[in-house]
């Protein structure tokens, strides 16, 4: 690891953001695809039935 000297809390916590909020957005994006399959395979089922 570079020597980031007076600035190591400031680099680290921004590195510590970043992934938190990746992780945040891969949950979120993860989520709201099962939610809209389980709505296309409703529609889809619907249609089948009538």
């Amino acid at each position: 690891m570079p020597d980031l000297g007076k600035y190591v809390v400031e680099v680290l916590s921004a590195y510590a953001l970043t992934l938190l909020l990746l992780a945040g957005l891969v949950v979120i994006s993860w989520a709201r695809s099962r939610r809209m399959k389980r709505a296309l395979e409703a529609a889809e089922a619907r249609r089948a039935n009538g």
